[in-house]
């Protein structure tokens, strides 16, 4: 749930004297305090003995946020520890999550891609964080507000990306390819794509035409991670401790947040264009990696499925 690219993305940030600055819509209220539990679950891995994934900046961006100030964001805050199911089984998915994508980009860039678009990009700090060669650039895409607090956290830590990054407002439910192109993105050149918990909230129109416009963009040998959900939950599932927890205890309510129509599928989409597609569910990763979530009843990530794409050919 890295992605922002909901209307309500804005966030309520205080800027270290204490004073809290509106930017947009209060985060409450949208995707953009998705954002902010996927970098406390980040920040809580960061510190983990046995960590998939390290996030130095992710806590910092927790303690900016007005709303989540008092989240936990070390192990030992975690009331319950991992046994927790909102910071303990939903943090340790978003953790997984978090490695699985890494993964993904780095083979991409070890295999020549030397351009990665961050499609809602969301918190995301792996433009600062990853070892990337000097060559490479990174395109981040989402709203102004979610870029300009993102901002304004990492200058005020003097963090310095690895990488030429570039950020590019817009909104992925629109019109965005014009802006990618005038900020300098090759279409004749491989890409790796990632789309890290985006198009939950899209609605079905917005994902055709965004994964229509990744096709269309794509040169061979360019590739493409995202995260669905299949089907519809049943009432047990959508009452699941991670559901509930996550509503009531820090205000963010994934199922309202979801869009409610019937998904598209994607893969078969981008497999009609010549594409090669595999579909993974997040325990295949826990089983390779030894840690992570494992299945639950009721299970609100059984319905979850990663997905990987390649464009062999143009």
């Amino acid at each position: 749930m890295a992605g922002t690219a909901g209307p309500n993305s804005g966030v309520g940030v205080n800027d270290g004297d204490g004073d809290g600055i509106e930017e947009g819509v209060g985060v409450e209220e949208g995707v953009g305090a998705t954002a902010l539990m996927v970098a406390a679950a980040r920040a809580i891995e960061t510190y983990r003995h046995d960590a998939l994934a390290r996030d130095v900046y992710a806590e910092h961006f927790v303690r900016a946020a007005r709303v989540s100030a008092d989240w936990p964001v070390r192990p030992g805050e975690v009331p319950g520890g991992e046994a927790d199911p909102l910071w303990g089984r939903l943090g340790r998915y978003f953790g997984l999550r978090t490695r699985v994508l890494d993964d993904f980009l780095l083979d991409r860039v070890r295999a020549g891609t030397r351009q990665v678009v961050l499609l809602g990009a969301g918190l995301d700090t792996r433009a600062y964080r990853l070892d990337w060669p000097a060559d490479l650039v990174v395109f981040e895409i989402d709203q102004e507000e979610v870029l300009a607090f993102k901002r304004r956290v990492l200058d005020g830590l003097g963090a310095v990306p690895t990488a030429r990054r570039i950020t590019i407002a817009a909104d992925l439910r629109f019109d965005w390819a014009g802006k990618l192109a005038a900020a300098g993105f090759d279409p004749t050149a491989p890409t790796a794509w990632l789309a890290e918990g985006l198009l939950l909230y899209l609605p079905h129109a917005a994902e055709r035409a965004l994964i229509t416009t990744v096709d269309t963009l794509s040169a061979a040998g360019s590739a493409l991670a995202y995260e669905v959900k299949l089907g519809t939950e049943s009432a047990a599932v959508r009452d699941s401790p991670v559901y509930t927890a996550a509503r009531h205890r820090i205000g963010v309510d994934l199922l309202a947040l979801f869009d409610a129509e019937p998904r598209p599928d994607s893969a078969a989409a981008l497999t009609t264009h010549g594409w090669s597609t595999t579909s993974h569910t997040p325990f295949h990763f826990t089983h390779h990696h030894g840690r992570g979530p494992y299945p639950d009843s009721p299970d609100a990530l059984a319905a979850n499925r990663w997905i990987f794409a390649t464009n062999p050919t143009a």
